[in-house]
């Protein structure tokens, strides 16, 4: 039987960005289910670069240029493209490139969920369409406006172990006995720069802001970090352009989430992956993710937090990493995404065999939370 094929197309992809990192693990579970896979994207490492694809693109592709790059997939996955109007004309065209045609719209964000959008109207929708949110708040918000989705989360490499502690903290000028705080995100409003200098300054720590300033908050970040109190530590550890996620877990103490608004918020399974403790904002989807039964502390109180890192509790970590490993397994995805690609009326194993290609992310960039 011949594969199947399948296309993912995005603004960007290959990237650090969490749709990005997200994307690649659909890629990699549709290989496992026998599918061949293409990319395209208006920027980063893709099959196909269209530039008209990308965020801050002037001009989009013409139809007859991305029906050309999508081939003859039998599906095509649609990542945040149609979801967040980052660039309405390049969503537009995609749109009517896929009209009539077998299509997973995975949405990681929705317009109203930004405040910058909130006036935009809803996904473009299609009878040949599947929809796919990444949390059951955003699948309940289509509802109301009339379009179904099916909530598939974010999913994760549970049998990831952390990686260079010592080298790390060597390159940050971090000794031994001071506690390192991780906020592995970029530094945007939403998320909440201060909050996280807060959660190092009630340990006694060192703050380890990982991402770039973007849209704009570089002023803004150079003030908080000038004015913080404590050590700090900003970008990539010292001597390479990226840090591995094993690195930078295995090098922290904490690791802090405090933003307001996550579409899922990788790191608060993550940190639960690699056995660290978090201190999490009050961000919508947290709750959800709570519920799973995580034992996290929060970044408004973390007073807490602050009496674990005095006495670590290993029975927590442990705790959480389980709740991770039942819940949010990458080797999971597959048999979750099977069914929806009978949904649209194609076998979800397209193969007798599933491809063997390696896990994603394993020795990647640290996944910067959308």
């Amino acid at each position: 039987m011949s594969p199947l094929r399948a296309a993912l197309v995005s603004f960007r992809l290959g990237g650090t960005d969490g749709v990005a990192i997200e994307a690649a693990k659909w890629g990699w579970a549709l290989e496992q289910l026998g599918w061949r896979v293409t990319t395209v994207a208006g920027e980063g490492d893709a099959d196909h670069l269209l530039p008209g694809l990308a965020i801050d693109a002037t001009e989009p592709p013409s139809v007859g240029d991305v029906a050309a790059a999508l081939g003859d997939a039998d599906v095509v996955v649609v990542e945040n493209l149609c979801s967040l109007p980052l660039n309405p004309a390049a969503a537009a065209v995609v749109a009517e490139a896929l009209r009539g045609r077998p299509a997973l719209l995975h949405h990681h964000d929705l317009p109203w969920q930004r405040q910058r959008f909130a006036g935009w109207p809803p996904p473009p929708d299609d009878p040949s369409w599947v929809h796919v949110t990444v949390n059951e708040l955003s699948r309940r918000q289509l509802a109301d406006v009339g379009i179904t989705a099916t909530v598939v989360r974010n999913t994760f490499d549970t049998d990831a172990t952390p990686g260079r502690r010592s080298a790390v903290r060597r390159a940050l000028e971090v000794d031994e006995d001071e506690v390192l705080v991780l906020q592995p995100t970029r530094a945007i409003a939403r998320k909440n720069v201060a909050g996280g200098i807060a959660v190092a300054r009630a340990v006694g720590g060192v703050y380890w802001l990982l991402g770039p300033a973007e849209e704009g908050y570089g002023t803004e970040l150079d003030a908080l970090l000038g004015g913080a109190g404590v050590p700090v530590r900003h970008g990539p550890a010292p001597g390479g352009a990226r840090t591995a996620p094993e690195d930078a877990y295995g090098a922290c103490d904490v690791v802090t989430l405090p933003s307001t608004w996550e579409g899922f918020g990788n790191p608060s399974v993550e940190s639960a992956v690699y056995r660290r403790p978090l201190a999490v904002g009050a961000y919508p989807v947290a709750a959800e993710l709570a519920a799973f039964g995580f034992r996290w502390f929060s970044s408004e109180h973390p007073g807490p937090l602050a009496r674990f890192v005095a006495q670590p509790d290993e029975h927590v970590l442990d705790h959480n990493h389980d709740v991770a490993r039942r819940h949010f397994s990458l080797h999971d995805l597959p048999r979750r995404l099977e069914p929806l690609l009978g949904t649209l009326g194609v076998d979800g194993v397209a193969a007798p065999s599933a491809t063997g290609s390696a896990v994603p992310g394993q020795r990647g960039a640290v996944r910067h939370a959308q």
